[in-house]
């Protein structure tokens, strides 16, 4: 089994990745976040990788961080929630972010990604509860950067950015400051873009 790939970044078609590995070039898809988090073309990277069998297909899906392949993990033990599905979740919400929706059990938090009902997105939250929470909301209470970055990412969409560019804009700002600082160090990066 695959568990992490290092190596030269090669091409990115998103949502998939090919990445070489001593002159084996392995395609890898990811979800939004960690497409976010990319070194340039003909840098090296690590991904965590989830190596997922069907009959009639093998696929690695790679993912920036623990939370997000164990997220992955737990989306895909779903009935009736494949690999593709998992990665739109992810891609359409931070880990932190359906963590939190699991916990106060909402569901327009998920129906906003594409592909995924009224109907699918509560069952998700019935399910997840108690599995997907505990795990990965424990770090939350460490740091209020999710808070935080929750705020200045709401001002920057108030302000007119893309969802993509308010995602981005936020995870360059350091943890520790706060909101009206985190915003213009957001405006700042986004103005250079």
């Amino acid at each position: 089994m695959i568990g992490r790939i290092q190596g030269t970044l090669i091409s990115i078609n998103a949502p998939k990745l090919l990445i070489d590995c001593n002159g084996l070039g392995y395609e890898v898809d990811v979800p939004m976040s960690t497409l976010y988090q990319l070194p340039p073309i003909g840098q090296k990277l690590t991904l965590l990788i989830h190596f997922h069998v069907r009959e009639d297909l093998q696929q690695l899906f790679g993912f920036a961080t623990d939370a997000e392949r164990d997220a992955f993990r737990s989306l895909i033990k779903i009935s009736g929630v494949g690999a593709r599905t998992a990665l739109a979740v992810l891609s359409g919400m931070s880990v932190n972010e359906l963590v939190q929706a699991i916990t106060i059990q909402e569901p327009g938090a998920l129906t906003r990604v594409p592909g995924i009902g009224k109907k699918t997105a509560e069952r998700l939250l019935l399910e997840l509860k108690g599995k997907l929470a505990p795990d990965l909301g424990h770090g939350q209470n460490k740091s209020s950067k999710p808070d935080v970055a929750s705020e200045i990412t709401q001002a920057l969409l108030a302000l007119g950015y893309s969802d993509k560019e308010a995602h981005l804009a936020v995870r360059q700002i350091p943890a520790d400051v706060n909101v009206s600082e985190g915003i213009k160090l957001a405006l700042k990066s986004l103005s250079k873009g």
